[in-house]
């Protein structure tokens, strides 16, 4: 376990973003320009969905139908269970209940892709086609999520977007249509259409993750300062919490038929936040939510606990369920 966690620690990607923290707690001026950094997060999204997509056309949808369904519905019961405990354990307000279960129950495509890295580096196989949990696990938690918000605040008489709009941006947001979207045009093409982009989509795929991973941990440096205000019950919910999502997601992973590397990367994104879908999502639909909770609890508690220890957590579960 030592030596994973000591594998993991040491990747390149993992240092880059333990240089962004330091960057971000130096108080240093390093900052990437928005453009810069929505390019990057576009880049990695239409990356990874059209290689999933390649990988259902080679695998079929036969293989991938019954985990896909597991993924489908662990992230609709995350929220449900997560959000009993925000509300009644951590004795938050519903809406802010409501939030913060919707970006636990979706999930992080940056710790999906910091996992993929660790199994190769560890020289664990997967089934390539487990970015399709990805792409199907994203919004079904959003809606649950904002649906909860949004009985909670019709309870309290605040006015509210249509849940027509809500369910619009759940399913079209810039992130989850350019990862369904491109998730699609894998399948289409197949890997006769990765031999024409592969240069471009899987050559310099790590140095952008790099790259964004540095700017990910400027951002979760900055917000160490919110620590003090989520207080030591969400900081322990941004650990606790996405350990055993883990766990359960790993189980699930084994009893729909994974091999122990696709289980351990269900369990990562069973065990992962939102930090780019839900917030927007989040932000739109339900605006009295505190976003400092959500975020703070998502990007800097959950997030580098996933990167660092969490990955190779989830990978030693796995192993010994698999053993």
């Amino acid at each position: 376990m030592l030596e994973a966690i000591q594998a993991n620690l040491l990747s390149p990607a993992v240092l880059f973003f333990a240089l962004g923290l330091v960057a971000a707690l130096l108080r240093s001026e390093l900052k990437f320009p928005e453009p810069l950094y929505a390019a990057l997060t576009i880049y990695l999204l239409v990356a990874i969905g059209f290689k999933g997509g390649v990988a259902i056309a080679e695998a079929g949808l036969g293989r991938i139908w019954l985990p896909g369904l597991a993924a489908i519905v662990l992230g609709c019961v995350i929220p449900l269970w997560t959000y009993p405990v925000l509300r009644f354990g951590g004795r938050l307000p519903a809406v802010d209940a409501a939030a913060i279960a919707a970006h636990y129950g979706s999930v992080s495509a940056v710790t999906f892709i910091a996992a993929t890295n660790y199994l190769k580096s560890i020289g664990q196989p997967y089934e390539s086609y487990a970015i399709a949990f990805l792409a199907v696990m994203e919004s079904p938690a959003i809606l649950v999520g904002v649906v909860l918000g949004k009985l909670a605040t019709s309870r309290s008489g605040s006015s509210a977007i249509p849940l027509r709009t809500v369910v619009h941006e759940a399913l079209f947001g810039r992130s989850i249509f350019l990862l369904l979207g491109a998730l699609v045009i894998g399948a289409i093409c197949g890997p006769a259409g990765m031999d024409k982009v592969g240069p471009f989509f899987v050559t310099p795929f790590q140095g952008v993750l790099a790259l964004f991973l540095l700017e990910m941990g400027i951002v979760a440096g900055r917000r160490l300062e919110d620590l003090r205000k989520v207080g030591p019950f969400l900081l322990a919910f941004g650990i606790v919490v996405p350990m055993v999502n883990g766990a359960i997601g790993v189980a699930l992973g084994q009893v729909t038929g994974l091999e122990l590397g696709g289980a351990t990367l269900l369990g990562v994104l069973a065990a992962s936040a939102s930090y780019i879908a839900a917030p927007a999502a989040i932000r739109l639909s339900l605006p009295e939510a505190n976003p400092t909770l959500y975020l703070t609890a998502s990007l800097a508690v959950t997030f580098p606990f996933n990167i660092a220890l969490g990955i190779p957590l989830y990978f030693a579960i796995a192993r010994h369920l698999y053993a």
